[in-house]
């Protein structure tokens, strides 16, 4: 994500500790927020697509979501 929209997240955050958000403010921080949560997990999960783990005996095998579908 650019670091203006991080920026502006953060910038958002704060005013509304401070003084409040107007609707428009509040929709605007929402719709940063899932885009930020979306990005931050198609990373994590292409990190986790590359995993591997090494078992005592020196295995390696790749590492699996489990069956219901969680992380």
């Amino acid at each position: 994500m650019e670091k203006e929209k991080i920026d502006r997240i953060n910038f958002l955050a704060r005013k509304a500790k401070a003084e409040g958000l107007s609707e428009e403010e509040k929709l605007e921080q929402a719709a940063l927020r899932a885009a930020y949560v979306a990005e931050f997990r198609a990373g994590l999960r292409g990190t986790l697509d590359n995993t591997y783990i090494q078992r005592p005996d020196g295995k390696k095998e790749k590492l699996t979501t489990r069956p219901d579908g969680k992380a």
